[in-house]
């Protein structure tokens, strides 16, 4: 449930920044009249990654077991793409988010209305449709069930609260710092997941060695336990890995923690969010 919730936070809040951003642009140069177009296309593109999740959790079904196997292993795995990728683009891009935002908003204003719907689809889209993949993910490294879906809900919730309470004046975000902070999470998460979608595509017989197990520590920590719950649900821990899976995880941790380590490095520290005196509800609490 953490995990999910920490991915539906960290999504929900960057897809929250991204519509406070274009609401407060259109109401600086006094473009009130365009927003319901931007919130046609904030709405169809919660309406489809919505759809892209129901699809992923019900369309496995009548399915053979392998067929499912497969499916899953190959979105397991391009679920972990698609949250690495998301990860260094945020290390990189989230001190000029605000300024690519309304770049890409004063191009669509001169587009007509559809250029805005667009718009608005696509900055939300992207961020919908990798939460559904990755969420979809993750609760099926952890077995399902409602739990993983409750933390999803809770922290998409808490990122709504938050961007509110940036955009009214009431709370400073180091952006820098939460990215950063969610990234490292996220990337731990990734590797569970990666090595999950390996485990499945073993299973269907697509990757050889399913039955070469690494270790069993079942006995030392058994997987219904408490703790064992809870590592599941954190880092998607099985007590009775593949030796593929082994090295998949050691190996994905060994490329991504330093490339991500030296992105952070290299990025000078993004602006706190936090209101000016007199232009908070212009600036969305983002500032250069």
């Amino acid at each position: 449930m953490l995990a999910n919730y920490l991915i539906g936070l960290r999504e929900g809040l960057e897809a929250a920044l991204v519509v406070g951003i274009l609401i407060a642009y259109l109401v600086k140069v006094g473009r009130r009249d365009v927003l319901p177009r931007l919130w046609v296309g904030v709405v169809a593109a919660v309406v489809v990654s919505l759809g892209i999740g129901a699809l992923l959790t019900f369309g496995a079904y009548g399915l053979t077991f392998q067929a499912q196997e497969t499916i899953g292993g190959l979105l397991s795995i391009i679920a972990v793409g698609f949250v690495t990728w998301m990860v260094f683009w945020m290390a990189r891009t989230a001190r000029g988010l605000r300024g690519e935002l309304e770049s890409g908003l004063a191009k669509a204003l001169t587009g007509g209305a559809w250029a805005v719907v667009a718009l608005g689809f696509l900055s939300v889209g992207r961020e919908g449709i990798e939460t559904a993949l990755f969420l979809w993910a993750t609760v099926q490294s952890t077995g399902g069930g409602a739990t993983p879906m409750l933390g999803a809900l809770l922290g998409v919730v808490t990122a709504i609260v938050i961007e509110i309470a940036i955009y009214r004046g009431v709370v400073r975000i180091d952006l820098g710092r939460f990215f950063a902070v969610t990234g490292w999470a996220l990337i731990v998460v990734a590797a569970g997941v990666l090595a999950y979608g390996v485990g499945d595509l073993q299973e269907a017989a697509v990757l050889p060695g399913g039955s070469a197990l690494a270790f069993d520590v079942g006995a030392a920590i058994p997987p219904t336990s408490w703790y064992g719950v809870l590592l599941q649900g954190l880092v998607n821990f099985t007590p009775t890995p593949t030796w593929a899976q082994v090295v998949v995880w050691l190996a994905y941790i060994a490329v991504v923690i330093p490339l991500f380590l030296r992105a952070t490095r290299r990025r000078r520290p993004a602006p706190s969010l936090a209101p000016a005196p007199t232009t908070a509800r212009t600036t969305a609490g983002v500032h250069e």
